[in-house]
């Protein structure tokens, strides 16, 4: 594995800016059909889901009995549902949505001091970054600032890492979904001018790409690190089919972490990283013809075992940035691959009829198949991504 050299500050100040992508891929007129149908469908589910969940609670997923599961502020998935609500006001102009949205932005905002968990870019970046996006509150700004302060206490300068649980049998476990809140650390510096932010993201995403990643590119699900030293004590899983499987969903979150990485920072070294993590998802023989994996890669009892709809989702929304900055026929592999887990996804096989499902959009994902939790249901971060993913695809297709 090759040594990487720690960014600096002042090259940190200057890679703040976002990339300009080059031209996009040609769009299927046939799958912006189908992404717009999936779209006002989603609209009408979530406007009805609205009307099934508390105010003070947030729609995480279906229980056993088919009833609908909720969670609290402090749960990881809490932003999702906001953020999806942000995405399809975006879409629809529907002032209902957005008010939906902004009710529920009130439930989360308390998080923004929450120092136990690291998924406040999950959490606090879905959410309240789109709502600055869209809407410039500056009261949404401050609630990002304060939400990556928050994060940044997690960093431990010696393992190189932010420390994702402080429970279970692990010492300082890191997991690879960390690299999706890093994009919360990368917007603080560049919307402060704080260098420090951006100066963790990369520091996490470089030790992360030292230890997390075999040589085939697939990824170990958590890393046990000794706080002190620094030293890689356990290299295991949690959600996996075992310490030595491609659990799809982490591939799926490598995928899109160090794709958004290289745009924050025009880092060449995570540019290859995206790359390499896609080759291993496209060219591995145990994905499905259409594109949507099994929960786990290596999962014993495949093709007999559920799938994750979760992981095409994220996986389809990075593929396609992915594009924009992989160039020559790999851009219109990843653009194409992109394309089939989206035709998948806005089929009948994985999108809900109207007021079924819970009201969520995707069916057929699977959350964590070893605790026999959340298994071939909806979820809320499949819809959210996959909700970018089409945005993106209209967006982007020319």
């Amino acid at each position: 594995m090759r040594k990487l050299k720690f960014l600096t500050a002042g090259l940190l100040l200057a890679t703040w800016a976002y990339i300009v992508p080059a031209s996009g891929q040609s769009a299927k007129k046939e799958l912006i059909q189908h992404a717009n149908q999936a779209l006002d469908l989603a609209a009408r589910q979530y406007k009805l889901m609205a009307q099934h969940v508390p105010d003070t609670l947030l729609p995480r997923s279906t229980n056993k009995d088919g009833s609908l599961m909720t969670s609290n502020s402090r749960w990881w998935c809490s932003g999702f549902f906001p953020g999806t609500l942000l995405y399809l006001y975006e879409y629809t102009k529907d002032d209902a949505l957005k008010a939906e949205a902004l009710k529920r932005l009130q439930v989360i905002e308390q998080e923004k001091n929450n120092k136990g968990t690291h998924d406040l870019g999950f959490m606090m970046y879905c959410s309240f970054g789109n709502a600055y996006r869209l809407l410039k509150d500056p009261a949404y700004k401050d609630v990002l600032l304060t939400s990556a302060r928050s994060l940044s206490t997690r960093f431990n300068p010696t393992v190189g890492c932010i420390k994702s649980w402080d429970h279970g049998a692990f010492t300082f476990p890191v997991i690879i979904d960390n690299m999706m809140n890093l994009e919360l650390l990368t917007w603080a510096s560049r919307t402060s001018g704080d260098p420090s932010f951006a100066k963790i993201a990369n520091t996490h995403a470089n030790t992360t790409i030292k230890n997390h990643f075999r040589e085939d590119y697939s990824s170990y699900h958590v890393i046990d690190y000794d706080p002190a030293t620094g030293a890689v004590l356990q290299k295991k899983t949690h959600q996996g089919a075992a310490d030595s499987s491609a659990w799809s969903r982490g591939q799926a979150w490598g995928l899109y972490g160090y794709t958004m990485m290289y745009r924050e920072t025009k880092n060449k070294v995570y540019l290859n990283q995206a790359k390499h993590i896609a080759d291993f998802i496209l060219n591995n023989p145990q994905l499905p013809a259409d594109m949507v994996p099994y929960w786990d890669f290596d999962a014993p009892g495949i093709p007999n075992v559920p799938r994750d709809a979760s992981a095409a989702a994220v996986a389809a929304s990075a593929l396609l940035e992915l594009s924009r900055y992989a160039g020559g026929k790999d851009a219109a592999r990843y653009w194409t691959a992109a394309e089939k887990m989206l035709t998948s996804l806005t089929s009948p096989a994985y999108l809900a009829k109207e007021g079924e499902n819970n009201n969520f959009i995707l069916m057929h994902s699977t959350g964590s198949f070893p605790h026999n939790s959340e298994v071939d249901v909806p979820l809320s971060y499949a819809d959210y991504y996959f909700v970018e993913a089409l945005l993106r695809y209209k967006q982007w297709g020319k």
